[in-house]
């Protein structure tokens, strides 16, 4: 597993719709998730530190389990199945660990919500992880360090490519 850190919440021009970007910790390998949103907005909120008056769902979520004596330990984006991604919440409660399946942007919710880190699988990373060169453009990943990546993987990874290529990097940290 690897330990990735939220860079952004961005709007696509094209078609409105959220991505949240992920980095590497230690690396300038990227991993964008296309999220509803609802869940961008629930990101958003606690990266901001925005008050709410009522509770967000999220936030009732992360009630719920401290209130049953759980905590929550890390996330994991887990799997990437028919350009479906898959994460995992990993609670301790009453000694024991339990795995919940869950959607990626939940997940992600919940551990701005609980401070925990946030992991990918290797495997998910080499197959979605976007590298950047010097000018901000994508590298193509089958012929770099990742490896492995089909030319059909490719080609549907492209509008996170064309989204990324349009960020400006001078705004991340």
């Amino acid at each position: 597993m690897i330990e990735l850190s939220i860079e952004s919440i961005r709007v696509s021009l094209r078609n409105y719709q959220r991505v949240v970007i992920l980095r590497e910790k230690d690396a300038d390998r990227y991993l964008p998730i296309w999220i509803g949103p609802a869940e961008a907005d629930a990101i958003a909120v606690r990266l901001q530190e925005v008050s709410v008056v009522r509770p967000l769902t999220h936030d009732l979520l992360t009630t719920m389990i401290e209130q049953l004596g759980g905590v929550v330990k890390r996330v994991v984006v887990s799997e990437l199945q028919n350009d479906t991604f898959f994460a995992r919440i990993h609670l301790e409660q009453d000694g024991r660990t339990v795995e919940v399946d869950s959607r990626p942007s939940d997940a992600i919710a919940l551990a701005v919500r609980t401070g925990v880190p946030i992991f990918a699988e290797e495997a998910v990373l080499d197959r979605a992880g976007v590298l950047l060169d010097a000018s901000g453009s994508a590298v193509d990943t089958a012929e770099g360090p990742t490896g492995g990546v089909t030319a059909e993987e490719l080609e549907k990874l492209a509008p996170f490519s064309e989204f990324l290529k349009g960020l400006d990097l001078d705004d991340f940290d």
